[in-house]
Order: C-alpha cells, then structure tokens, then sequence
C-alpha cells in the first residue's frame, strides 16, 4: 500500500520546517503553563508542590514512554509514531481544558488528562530528531538540528505569551492550544512529509537490534552518559530558573499577566538565538562542538552565581537569568548532533529517544527541586545549581574526546555512512 509521501515530494526546507516545529508543540506542553501555574495555584486551593506536579506529571510518563516509542520508530517507522502522537498530545488537552471548565473540584483529572499529553509527548520531539538524522547527514545535519533545536527553544519564547494571553479568556483555556495546534501539524505530518525508509517486516531481528544496541553502549557508553546527563542538567536548570523567575516577577514585583508573559519570554528569546546560532556555526566541527558545551556550562555557573547578589534588582536578574538561557541554547544543539551521528539509522531512535527521555526527566524534575532548594533559601537554590554547572563542564571537558572534524557523507537514501560513525566508534579507547 502507497501512503501520499510517495505521491507528493516536498522541499526540504518545508520538511526541515515540519520536524522542527514538533519540538515547538513538544515545549508548548509546559511552558505555555508556566505563567498561570500561580493563577492555577489559587484557582484550585492547591500547595505550591501541588501545582508544579501539573509539569511533573506530563513530563515524568514522557520520559517513561520516550524509550518506548523510540523502539517503535526504529521497528516500524518514524511517521507511524508521530503522528499518532501528536493526536494523544492534542486529546489530552481536551481532557485537561474539560475537566478544569465543568468540574467543580478537577485537580485529580486534570493531572490524569496531562499523563495522557505526556504519553503523547513522547512520541514527537524524540522522534522528529532521529527522523532529521535518517533524512541529513554531515554539516547539514547539524544546521538543520540547530533550527530544530531553535524551534524547541522558539517554543519556550512564545509559550509564556500565549499561556498569557490565552489566560485572559480563564486559565483552564490554555489546554485547548494544544489541540488547536496539534491535529493540523499531525495530518500535514502523516500526508506530506517523505517516509524514513523503515516499513514492518524490514527491521532488524531482535536479537540482531539488542545487540547492536549493546555494541553502542560498550564502544561509546561514557560519552553518551555525559550527554544524556549535560542534557537533562541543562533542561532542568532552564525550567527550574523559569519556576523561580514566574514566581519571584509575581509574588515580588506583582507583575502578572500579558507582561509577565512577555518578561518570561526573554531569556528563552536568548536561548531560541543561542540555539540557531550554535548549529549554524558548528557544522561536523565536533571538536568545536565539545568545548561549546563546556563553554556552555560555564556560562550557565557564573550568570547563576551572579544572580545571588541581583535577585533585589529586576533587570539585572533577568539579564542573568537570560544569561544561563543562553549557555543553555550553546549546549543544546552541540548535544543534539553528537547523538544523532553516533549510530546508524537502524539503532537512532532508540539511541535519541533515551536521550529525550533524560530530557524530559531533567524539565519534571526542575520545578519541585528549586521550590525544595527554595524552602531553604534562594542562596542555597543558586549555589547548588551553579556547583551542578560546573561539575558538567568539568565532565564534558573530561569525557566527550571526539577524534576529528570531518563532515560526514550521506549514502543513497539520506542516512549517515560509516565513515560518520567511525568519527565516534573508530578509538573507544578516548572515550
């Protein structure tokens, strides 16, 4: 049976474009949230601890599930798990935006209905970025995940303004946006965008498939253990700063709605530049791709040492939140093309799907830990961060030894070659 890819061939940017606006949908799940999480608080008589498992709890059964549906894609296809995904994404929405509007006491609902966005989460982001890998190689490749990461970092810019806005009309009104967004981008997905190449029946036997996985972790398993590490710490300092700078632009300058919005979405503009920046500038330079990383890091430690002494002046701490945003969007993209070229397209989603799951481990994990690190005071939250930064510069400076910088080549069918891989595989003894 012909699906419509094989009837109507797009341009690569219009694909391009495509994948790198599933991570925008992806971020919308929480970030959009963020600057009502104070107006939910009082809406449902909740604790504060009780109003951040409204992004635990999406974000904890995505990075359960990421692993799973990344296996999937590998077996059956990328397109047969992101668009259905994105479908789950949306009807959990409508569950969470229901539930909030005619019952009287929803709390236990609406975390039901953002599980569900959470199931559905995880078969987006994770898996456009594998399916950029199969689709471009080389310095292409890295251009490309650079905007795809840009479009992840887009969607943290424009969230607080439209959970904002939206917010206007009710605060449960923003869990419509997610249907309204994801079915349109689910059926474009499905008709238009080019198959990877994966069909049942061709996938590698399980025990050839595990196998090759255990190969992977054996010959690169201490690198890519930093950078499923680098890429949680820096996803759950980024939220964790964004929980902290909602509540402190409220509850100590009272600074609330569209505007609050607006000054949220300034260090994730700095991120969303700092992310299309990056992956123009790196090409397959992987040696340059390390020490932005480490680069990234230390930027990250010393805007979060700073802010101990500017949390009493408004534009100086955003300036220095803004700061950690942008070392953020330095680390980002550089770990993006590293995993995606470590393996070869038979194992990517997988391999990329348990680094989204760290991820998203890293964005459930930052609200509740900076309001505990919080409960003891501001000084401790900053310095036991910024002491995180560091010791992930120090690891990715220690760990991550790419061998050269050579672009790599792409075979018939758009996947990485052998000779890309080998840039990782060829000396496992300098990793």
């Amino acid at each position: 049976m012909t699906t419509s890819s094989e009837h109507w061939k797009m341009p690569t940017w219009v694909v391009a474009g495509t994948l790198s606006f599933i991570p925008l949908l992806m971020v919308l799940g929480n970030s959009v949230l963020i600057p009502v999480l104070p107006t939910m608080e009082r809406a449902l008589h909740v604790s504060k601890f009780q109003v951040s498992l409204v992004i635990t709890l999406f974000s904890v059964p995505a990075g359960v599930i990421i692993p799973i549906a990344g296996f999937l894609s590998d077996r059956i296809s990328r397109k047969w798990i992101v668009g259905p995904s994105l479908i789950i994404f949306g009807l959990g929405g409508v569950m969470a935006g229901f539930v909030s509007m005619w019952i009287k006491h929803p709390y236990s609902l609406l975390l039901v209905g953002r599980i569900v966005q959470g199931i559905g989460a995880a078969g987006t982001a994770p898996i456009a970025m594998a399916w950029i890998g199969d689709l471009f190689s080389g310095s292409e490749r890295s251009r490309i995940l650079g905007i795809n990461e840009a479009g992840n970092a887009m969607g943290k810019v424009v969230s607080p303004i439209i959970g904002s806005v939206v917010a206007l009309l009710g605060w449960f009104v923003v869990f419509f946006v997610f249907p309204i967004l994801c079915i349109p981008i689910a059926l474009f997905v499905w008709w238009f965008l080019p198959d990877d190449g994966s069909h049942r029946g061709q996938a590698q036997p399980f025990r050839q498939y595990f196998g090759s996985l255990k190969t992977v972790a054996t010959r690169e398993g201490r690198w890519l253990f930093t950078s499923y590490l680098a890429g949680a710490a820096s996803l759950f300092t980024l939220f964790g700063v964004l929980f902290y700078l909602s509540d402190v632009l409220e509850s100590k300058y009272g600074m609330n709605g569209v505007l609050k919005g607006l000054v949220l979405a300034i260090p994730l503009l700095f991120l969303s530049a700092a992310s299309l920046i990056t992956g123009m500038i790196i090409r397959s330079r992987r040696v340059l791709m390390k020490w932005m990383v480490v680069l990234g890091f230390a930027v990250m430690a010393t805007s979060l040492a700073i802010s101990l002494w500017t949390a009493s002046r408004m534009w100086v701490l955003l300036a220095t939140m803004s700061a950690t945003a942008l070392g953020t969007g330095m680390v980002l993209p550089c770990l993006n093309t590293f995993i995606t070229s470590a393996v070869s397209k038979e194992q990517r989603g997988i391999v990329t799907s348990l680094y989204g799951s760290v991820r998203f481990l890293g964005v459930a994990a930052g609200p509740p830990v900076f309001t505990w690190l919080l409960s003891s005071s501001s000084t401790v939250m900053m310095v036991s961060v910024a002491l995180l930064s560091v010791c992930l510069a120090i690891l990715s400076a220690w760990l991550i030894r790419p061998s050269k910088d050579e672009s790599g080549s792409r075979d018939e069918k758009g996947t990485i070659s052998s000779e890309d891989r080998s840039q990782f595989g060829r000396k496992p003894s300098r990793f």
